[in-house]
This record gives C-alpha cells, sequence and structure tokens, in this order.
C-alpha cells in the first residue's frame, strides 16, 4: 500500500508546483483564512480514505470508488489540476474532449487512491491544524499516514481557494514530490504523440487496470 503513490520519480521538488500552478493564474491570498476552514476538505478526505481502507478488498473496487468519490470532488479542483497537468496543449483541446478528459481524469484520480488505499491494519492520519504559507498565496496543509508500527509517510496538499472554498491542486508525496509535476511530464509524453485522444485512452487504460487490484 502506498509504495507507488510514494515513490514515483523521487528527484522532483516540491517547490516545482509553484511555477506551474502559477502559470494557471495568481491564487487569493487571504491572510485571515480560518486554517480549521482550509484543512476542512483534506480532514473530511482523510476520514474516508480511513473507510475505504476499513472497507477493504471485500468491497469491490467500483463500490469503494463509490464510496470515494464525493470527497475527492469535495477536496480537489480537478479542473485546474487537469488544465495545469496538460499544460500549452490545453489551448488545442476542444470543449467535448476537455470534457471527456476530466470525466475520465476524475475516474482515475478517484481509482489511484483506491487502489493505493486498500487495507487497514491499524494506521491513522495526522494532520497539522496550522496550514503553511508558500509562494502565491496558497497554503499547505501538512499530514502524515502513520502505521501500527508507527512507520510515517508525509502526505501534504497545496490549497488555493476556488470560488469560495479552499480546494487542492497538488499533492506532495513524501512532502517533496509534486504529483502535478509528475503528471505534466507523463501527459506531455502522451500529448506529443495522439494529442487528446492518447491521453484519454491512457487513463481509460490505468483505470481498468487499477479496478482488477
Amino acid at each position: 500500500m502506498l509504495s507507488r503513490f510514494l515513490s514515483r520519480r523521487q528527484g522532483l521538488a516540491w517547490l516545482a508546483a509553484v511555477p506551474l500552478l502559477a502559470a494557471a493564474g495568481p491564487a487569493v491570498a487571504d491572510t485571515a483564512a480560518d486554517p480549521a476552514v482550509i484543512t476542512a476538505p483534506i480532514r473530511a478526505l482523510n476520514a474516508e480514505l480511513l473507510r475505504v481502507m476499513r472497507a477493504g478488498k471485500s468491497v469491490p473496487f467500483e463500490q469503494r470508488a463509490a464510496m470515494l468519490t464525493p470527497a475527492v470532488e469535495a477536496a480537489f479542483d480537478l479542473g485546474l489540476i487537469l488544465r495545469v497537468s496538460v499544460g500549452p496543449a490545453w489551448a488545442r483541446i476542444t470543449p467535448p474532449q476537455r470534457r471527456a478528459l476530466l470525466d475520465v481524469f476524475r475516474r482515475y484520480t478517484v481509482a489511484s487512491y483506491v487502489d493505493n488505499f486498500d487495507s487497514f491494519d491499524g494506521q491513522h492520519f495526522d494532520l497539522t491544524p496550522t496550514p503553511r504559507p508558500v509562494p502565491g498565496g496558497a497554503q499547505v496543509v501538512l499530514t502524515r499516514i502513520v502505521s501500527r508500527s508507527g512507520d510515517a509517510h508525509q502526505i501534504d496538499y497545496v490549497m488555493r481557494m476556488t470560488g469560495t472554498a479552499w480546494k487542492a491542486v497538488d499533492v506532495l508525496a513524501d512532502g517533496s514530490i509534486s504529483r502535478v509535476a509528475v503528471q505534466r511530464s507523463d501527459f506531455s509524453r502522451l500529448l506529443d504523440r495522439g494529442g487528446a485522444p492518447a491521453l484519454m485512452a491512457s487513463l481509460e487504460k490505468k483505470v481498468k487496470q487499477l479496478s482488477r487490484g
């Protein structure tokens, strides 16, 4: 559990996320924001992850995905994450393709979490109640998943104000690995080879592979 989520591209610094997010437009700085409001979506996501972990593989993958989907959609600005991950090629993608991409990207994001958080053995989440501000008006919610033995992995969330809600726009695995940066590299190769259809086909394939796990 968590090995694939936490081990990819170890050389990527978490600060790589900052210029990518800056390209999507400035965050709304809110120095008076209540830390509890900023952290609330991640607290709810962690609670649902524990529920999915406790359900385990005795519950069909599709059912666990359905359990987790509302928390993922509430916690993440999936539209912004997809747009930044696609990069400049986004301008060449038609509106129908964008909608189809967002649908499969949402299912891929949920499937990735379900696949990585698939069993429970006494783990718990620790969440630092005060987020850490970063350039551009974003806030990082610091979390750890701690095993029964006390071993811990850091999973931090870069939060931005989206409309009237704070949502995650990147995940920093082990405190340093930007998921957006990893996805942007992966997506770029697919888009160069076959445009939006190639990216959609790849994500659909990954969803099917993950759902068999």
